[in-house]
């Protein structure tokens, strides 16, 4: 393997590595025009352990299973090697979301999202009912989850607590900040779910944010703008760089009885249409921060 290739295992993080080996591993699947069934029958693997590998929802892989597949696909030595390389990083490395300390209180299905917001290059967001989790205050946060959480006890909320927090640390990140859009509804700001003193500190760290960091933009749909193309509902846009190219961008979507990715183009289409027609007809980042502090002076 080349010292350019090592270099890029040593800087990758697992949840990179398991999205680029998942994405990989089904297109060789796909070259080879093998049905996942086809593969398990192969192996005497579950239908399932595939699956989680192609969607990267495996904790950890093991380098083993990858050479097997490879072999299988007929992959070239070189691709097999670096396969196996993304393979051993998610055994030997650790995403914090899997620290003993929070991965009691994430749900499984969220933790596959940490994985693709801990290593999106890009996002776009709109929210119509909550403050974005990346520029929530920590009042807000508690005031959010404790009736979402009722009867959990006070450390468990704690913690949730604390996943929300670390979660915006791809906003301060040194090298390769996560470039952020939010878009948010003007009852975001003036729905009061703490007390006003706090919501007032919620509204003026947005604009803190906003202004001080360049990779963090915030537009706001004013009332007065009637229809606009959010309104059946908030979504989260994710866009991918290197070194995972073949990564393509997907749509995040939750609601009171789940959440998931899309990966379809048709539906991730959609959404960029929508976001793209929501930054056009929403004013712009600095009227929209005009906005919220007129808005954190009448609450």
């Amino acid at each position: 393997m080349t010292e350019v290739a090592e270099s890029a295992f040593e800087a990758a993080t697992p949840a990179l590595c398991r999205l680029q080996l998942g994405v990989e591993l089904r297109q060789l699947r796909l070259q080879k025009k093998m049905t996942g069934a086809e593969v398990c029958r192969h192996l005497s693997w579950a239908g399932s352990k595939l699956t989680r590998l192609e969607t990267a929802d495996s904790g950890s892989v093991e380098p083993a299973d990858v050479i097997a597949l490879c072999h299988i696909y007929g992959a070239a030595p070189e691709k097999q090697r670096v396969l196996a390389g993304y393979a051993t990083v998610t055994k030997t490395k650790k995403d914090w979301w899997q620290s003993p300390e929070v991965r009691d209180v994430i749900q499984p299905g969220f933790k596959a999202y940490l994985g693709l917001e801990a290593t999106a290059e890009k996002m776009g967001c709109y929210e119509a009912e909550f403050v974005p989790g990346l520029l929530q205050t920590e009042p807000y946060v508690r005031a959010i989850h404790q009736p979402a959480h009722t009867g959990l006890p006070g450390d468990q909320i704690d913690r949730l607590v604390a996943v929300r927090m670390t979660r915006q640390e791809v906003l301060h990140r040194k090298v390769d900040p996560l470039d952020f859009v939010a878009i948010i509804n003007e009852a975001v700001l003036r729905r009061v779910v703490v007390d006003r003193t706090a919501m007032r500190g919620q509204l003026e760290h947005i604009m803190e944010i906003a202004s001080s960091l360049p990779n963090v933009k915030v537009q706001v749909v004013p009332f007065s703008l009637g229809y606009h193309p959010g309104m059946n509902g908030p979504f989260i846009l994710l866009r991918f760089g290197p070194p995972g190219p073949s990564l393509r961008p997907m749509v995040y979507l939750e609601n009171l009885v789940g959440a998931g990715v899309s990966r379809r183009d048709d539906d991730v289409k959609k959404y960029e249409t929508a976001f793209s027609e929501l930054q056009a007809l929403a004013p712009g980042y600095q009227e929209s921060l005009s906005m919220i502090h007129r808005v954190s002076k009448e609450i």
